[in-house]
């Protein structure tokens, strides 16, 4: 018969045991797409409302592109910034700050008042929004064996197109007709706050965790390679990769072509199609779902790759070969003249985009350890937010002398260069070992 202490000791642990979340990174990655989905819904508002209170406040469309340049100038800086924040102090800190600042901006575009007023909100969006992506790239990396990782990728980056699905739906044909542009950016903010308390309750590092099980744990470790451990490498020996630059130039070339629908397919819809506000909502979400598809297509192709015997060095340049043939037809899209049409092949573009993304994003997991992948996956949306930045504020001014189709050309030719010149740098797809050589 057990004695007392042993009683007394299974009563205390049977608790613990079924406090246990079975399958826990698949919630964790469900809350990674939802705050992602949150992220887009704030940020392509800004393009949705603007079509509203653009002529209300007097604001060109010039002056809307230096407002689109001051959001991308603060989420270009803060990417880097926030890929070390969240190396130095964790996913729950990281995730945290980034949430309240863009939250607080979002909900600040209420009380607008002009372009000046309009561009720092912009700014703070940008400055908070930009610390998702490496945060997600890091938490993904830590909770995710390497043949899930491009799946769990996926998934967050769905998060993003169907922000994009919800968005024009919930802004532009429920929330603006019903509450107004300002109650709506109002609403649109506190949703991140909710979000916030979830993650708070849930979220915490997998060695720590107190509700992971051990089977769990132990089949995510087995899943990543022994040099997850190590310490993370400087910036000197990062920026010495060719690797790292091979990421850094892919975003910087391809990235542009997202920014560029984001930003301006609401007002692209306006001026070319002459869509309301109200049918621009009924419209625009399709492409973004296509974009949903693309994602957690892109990922299942890789990781089906991987499990059928290829290297992930062969996965992951098929799955990116083949997005960025896919992303000319924004070619096409530029010489079409009925609506549905020009949707179709935007939709073509948008597919391919993520089903590129949600690759080149797991590729510091796939080159570094853990502790560098905040770092490299910030460096990379640097990148890609000084490219973006500048050919937002290109398009104004070629939109306005050339018209939308040169603009939607320039970028069908960017996928396919991105292609080549991340093959050409990167080289074999495997991890790095950036472990200093002792000498003796």
């Amino acid at each position: 018969m057990p004695s007392s202490s042993q009683l007394r000791e299974s009563s205390s642990l049977a608790p613990s045991r079924r406090s246990f979340i079975r399958g826990l990174r698949w919630y964790i990655l469900a809350l990674i797409f939802i705050v992602t989905c949150i992220n887009y819904i704030d940020r392509s508002s800004i393009g949705l409302l603007f079509t509203s209170f653009g002529a209300e406040l007097g604001i060109t469309r010039s002056q809307y592109g230096w407002v689109g340049a001051a959001l991308l100038l603060a989420y270009t800086i803060s990417q880097s910034v926030s890929g070390r924040i969240y190396d130095r102090f964790g996913s729950r800190v990281g995730f945290t700050l980034s949430v309240i600042v863009w939250c607080v901006a979002a909900m600040a575009h209420s009380a607008i008042a002009g372009v000046t007023s309009f561009a720092a909100a912009s700014f703070f969006l940008g400055l908070g929004e930009a610390g998702n992506w490496p945060g997600a790239a890091k938490v993904i990396a830590e909770w995710f064996p390497q043949r899930e990782r491009a799946l769990g990728m996926a998934v967050f980056n769905g998060g993003a197109s169907m922000g994009g699905v919800v968005g024009p739906l919930l802004v532009a044909t429920l929330l603006d007709p019903l509450l107004g542009w300002r109650k709506t950016f109002l609403v649109i903010g506190a949703a991140g706050f909710v979000w916030l308390a979830a993650w708070l309750a849930l979220y915490h590092p997998l060695a720590t965790h107190p509700r992971v099980s051990q089977e769990e744990k132990q089949y995510i470790e087995e899943g990543q390679t022994a040099r997850n451990a190590e310490p993370a490498p400087s910036l000197r020996v990062l920026l010495s990769c060719r690797q790292t630059w091979s990421i850094l130039v892919a975003r910087l070339v391809v990235d542009p072509i997202w920014w560029l629908y984001i930003l301006w397919l609401p007002t692209y819809l306006k001026d070319v199609h002459h869509l309301s506000l109200k049918d621009i909502g009924a419209f625009q979400w399709v492409p973004y779902l296509c974009a949903a598809v693309g994602s957690l297509f892109g990922g299942w192709l890789a990781g089906r790759l991987i499990a059928r015997g290829r290297t992930v060095n062969a996965a992951r340049k098929l799955t990116v070969g083949a997005a960025a043939l896919l992303m000319p037809f924004g070619i096409l899209a530029a010489h079409m003249h009925g609506t549905y049409a020009a949707l179709a092949c935007i939709s073509v573009v948008l597919f391919g985009f993520q089903m590129w993304i949600s690759n080149v994003q797991t590729l510091p997991s796939d080159f570094f350890a853990n502790s560098a992948v905040g770092t490299v996956a910030g460096m990379g949306g640097t990148a890609a937010g000084i490219s973006s930045l500048f050919f937002n504020l290109c398009t104004g001014w070629l939109v306005t002398h050339f018209g939308y189709g040169f603009v939607l050309t320039l970028a069908g030719l960017l996928g396919p260069i991105g292609a080549i010149l991340l093959f050409a740098l990167a080289g074999n797809i495997q991890r790095l070992d950036l472990t200093p050589t002792k000498t003796t």
